[in-house]
């Protein structure tokens, strides 16, 4: 086990010293005032305690402070914060060596366990103590908005641990360019790249000591840089159901997708990519006189409350005041008017005849969308994944959609309080005609006439659904018809099914007859109380129910195009590796075309040269292998902002907070009231969720929705009342409370809840999970939680106010001991 002089320590040496070493060592290196010291590597065995005095007495001997390096310490992506033992005041070479001790064993503990590493390589570094007056922690970043163009710190007077163990109040304050810490922070930055959480002390001469700097890993990533006034980015992904990071190869064809998908809405969106994720560059729009007007309203369908709150924060901005002089002319606008007429009211005369075209369309583009070549070659298949025309959505498939959203839109406002709350959505329940019901139907027919898992053949369902998949529309994720353990996954649920009265299709024939029943009583009074706006919303109700359900059916069209797309980069990928080019054929995923191209042209080379010296990957494999890092990386992320600025503010965060210190509170989106306990679910590939259980979730597409058979109720973090997530839910007559802030977060499986649509509300009602520290998301294999009963009221009637708690909070050790908290 070497020992090293921090000066002599630099980032490369992470794997053999540790994160916390190695930022040390570069600090030193760089001319930072680092107390200094030494440190053992992060190698097992027993101490080389003579080696170890020896060091302490180079180093003079004295106080010291001793502290924790592990190999998976201040990554960019995790820092571990907190998980390991720092010992300060360390005096004598006996205290010493019980110190590095205490380090090394805290590897193993229970809090490192929790964050998710098991086998935990532990180095330790020895410095001098510095007798600090103040100490605390410079965030070159503001970490609670994302600012990049501010600077944040607290401090405390003493050593600093009263700061990082989070138990005593800190003096929090912004700082300026005239602030020294501010000098500082921005040279610590541009050494290592990224903001950074730097601990300082300064001592009783009055000189700043640096402790430590390390990525701050809270951070969203932040937009590229932008010349000239700030810009706004929304988040396009959750429309889509879409948490995750897009694949580099899904990226590049959504981009083009969105912009031809909004250019029929008179809308010109330069679609980024944040951290993986599609965000919609809106500044032209919010600064025009015109287009600014529209925004909120346009928003209300897809993009939910929480965008169109941070949309109305924008426009009041002074950043964004609409621009002065002639309108700048933009290309596109709307389609038609004349022919968006006559589509729409078209559908709504005649919604039979206008169904049976979009199903003639829909056949129409899945025959299209296979390739009549018989063998293509590479250069082929790449010219047809180019040739893809996605952007073309046929009159019969848009507008008998289109009627059915705005059937589905207006009579609220037609209404007014005519209808009592949930009355809307009760009567958009049980919908008829929508291709993802049908698709969980049949799902369920499958277990209910299966005995055992083993059972079911799964050929023709995938004949017909195995272009689909959770996050479908990128083209790097799996298909079910290439890996179908999720629609497993989902039928192992539906086998838990016992109770006739929860089985799926009764279930949804309740909603049915529920929907129509509230439909004729609604009607009766709409008419007598507004003769004239009540006949039209319910002559629109009426059409909704047979044309609202239509909705999915564009995005299930457009599918066959994108899995026949995938299905010829999977095979360049395999031709590419059987080159050499690449490692397996799904890295294609990780290049965009034209680097697919430039790889196709290495291969060829390669081929007709046997001489041919080039690099045989031209970079392209390490280019797939940090991507693929960055990818893993940012799938560990669970929040995702609504929308950014150009300097990295997340502007939700900025928003006045309406916090209910009871309650979860988001927006009811399916009618109803039930009880039961949660299950937070990330991934539906994995996910058991027992009949009964409240399903709570970031964000939900079509790929989620076997899951809604058999939940009690949907509660998630994004999306709009007409998304995918809340529209299933109507259909099986579940209520749904979407746009609940932090809700995977703050809600933990096996807690006992409340979801009452009507109020808007999740309440904790017994908070079980605290104690039992019920896994957040266990696979197939796990124990289910214990069994609850399940409440399910339609009545309207709000939940009483039950508290829900924080998390788990780390334990803090005394001050001048073991430190638990600030490694």
């Amino acid at each position: 086990m070497p020992i090293f002089d921090l000066h002599d320590v630099s980032a490369g040496a992470v794997d053999r010293v540790g994160g916390k070493a190695a930022a040390l060592g570069e600090l030193l290196r760089a001319g930072e005032r680092v107390p200094s010291g030494f440190c053992l590597t992060a190698e097992a065995g027993p101490l080389p305690e003579g080696e170890i005095i020896a060091a302490y007495e180079r180093l003079g001997g004295g106080v010291v402070a001793v502290r924790s390096s592990a190999t998976v310490e201040d990554a960019p992506d995790a820092s571990y914060a907190g998980m390991f033992d720092t010992v300060l005041d360390v005096h004598g070479p006996e205290a010493l060596l019980a110190a590095i001790e205490t380090c090394r064993a805290s590897a193993s503990n229970a809090r490192a366990k929790a964050y998710g590493k098991g086998d935990i390589r532990m180095g330790v570094v020895v410095q001098r103590m510095i007798a600090a007056d103040r100490a605390g922690v410079l965030f070159t970043a503001n970490p609670l908005t994302g600012r990049r163009t501010e600077m944040l710190v607290e401090s405390a007077e003493g050593n600093g641990s009263t700061v990082v163990d989070g138990r005593h109040d800190v003096d929090r304050r912004l700082v300026g360019p005239d602030d020294p810490l501010w000098t500082v922070g921005q040279r610590l930055q541009a050494l290592f790249g990224s903001p950074q959480d730097v601990e300082w002390a300064i001592d009783e001469h009055g000189e700043l000591w640096i402790l430590q700097s390390r990525p701050i890993t809270t951070l969203f990533p932040s937009p590229p840089p932008a010349d000239g006034p700030p810009r706004v980015y929304l988040e396009f992904g959750h429309v889509q159901g879409m948490l995750q990071p897009v694949t580099p190869m899904g990226m590049n064809s959504l981009q083009e997708l969105i912009k031809a998908m909004l250019a029929p809405l008179g809308l010109r969106v330069e679609i980024v990519d944040i951290g993986g994720r599609l965000y919609g560059d809106l500044s032209d729009l919010v600064r025009d006189p015109v287009a600014r007007r529209r925004l909120v309203p346009l928003m209300a369908v897809d993009f939910g409350p929480r965008a169109q709150a941070v949309m109305r924060h924008v426009l009041d901005d002074p950043q964004f005041v609409p621009r002065k002089g002639p309108r700048k002319k933009r290309d596109g606008g709307l389609p038609p008017i004349g022919r968006a007429v006559r589509g729409i009211l078209g559908a709504l005369a005649k919604p039979d005849r206008a169904r049976a075209r979009l199903d003639e369309a829909v056949e129409r583009i899945r025959l299209s969308s296979r390739s009549d070549v018989g063998t293509p070659t590479t250069e082929e298949r790449l010219r047809l994944v180019r040739e893809h025309d996605q952007s073309d959505s046929p009159d019969a498939i848009i507008w008998p959609i289109v009627a059915g959203m705005l059937a589905s839109a207006l009579p609220p406002r037609l209404l007014g309080d005519v209808a009592r709350p949930g009355e809307i959505h009760a009567v958009l329940g049980g919908m008829p005609h929508n291709v993802t019901i049908e698709m969980d139907l049949a799902l369920w027919r499958l277990a209910r006439d299966a005995g055992s898992l083993d059972d079911i053949d799964l050929g023709a369902f995938l004949d017909r659904y195995g272009h689909r998949a959770a996050a479908e529309v990128d083209l790097g994720v799996p298909r079910w018809s290439e890996d179908p353990a999720p629609v497993r996954a989902a039928l192992a649920n539906l086998l838990r099914v016992t109770d006739p009265e929860q089985a799926p299709d009764r279930r949804f024939a309740r909603a049915a007859e529920r929907a129509e029943a509230t439909l004729l009583d609604l009607g009766a009074r709409a008419r007598r109380r507004r003769p004239v706006r009540g006949r039209l919303a319910i002559f629109l109700l009426g059409r909704a129910r047979r044309l609202a359900g239509l909705r999915e059916t564009g995005k299930f069209a457009g599918l066959y195009r994108l899995a026949e797309m995938r299905h010829h980069l999977l095979a360049v990928g395999a031709d590419l590796t059987a080159a050499g080019v690449l490692s397996r054929p799904d890295d294609i995923m990780f290049l965009t075309l034209d680097e697919a191209d430039n790889a196709a042209r290495i291969a060829r080379k390669l081929r007709a040269d046997d001489a041919f010296e080039g690099d045989r990957s031209s970079g392209h494999r390490q280019l797939i292998a940090d991507r693929r890092a960055e990818y893993d990386r940012e799938s560990r992320r669970r929040s995702v902002p609504v929308a950014l600025l150009s300097d990295g503010t997340d502007i939700e965060a900025v928003l006045p907070s309406a916090e209910d210190p009871g309650a979860l509170r988001g927006v009811g989106a399916s009618a109803g009231r039930a009880t039961g306990p949660v299950r937070v679910v990330h991934d539906p590939a994995t996910a058991r969720l027992e009949p009964g259980e409240v399903l709570v979730t970031s964000t939900t597409d079509p790929g989620w929705t076997p899951l809604f058979l058999t939940a009690s109720a949907l509660v998630t973090e994004t999306g709009a009342v007409m998304a995918h997530g809340p529209t299933v839910a109507r259909e099986y007559g579940i209520p749904a409370v979407i746009c609940v802030p932090g809700a995977t977060r703050h809600l933990r499986t096996g807690q006992i809840v409340t979801v009452d649509a009507a109020a808007g509300t999740v309440t904790v009602v017994s908070d079980v999970a605290a104690d039992a520290a019920a896994p957040v998301e266990p696979g197939p294999g796990n124990a289910a939680s214990a069994a609850a009963p399940v409440e399910l009221d339609y009545g309207n009637a709000a939940s009483g106010a039950a508290a829900v708690g924080p998390g788990i909070g780390d334990e803090a050790g005394d001050a001048g001991t073991v430190v638990k908290g600030s490694s």
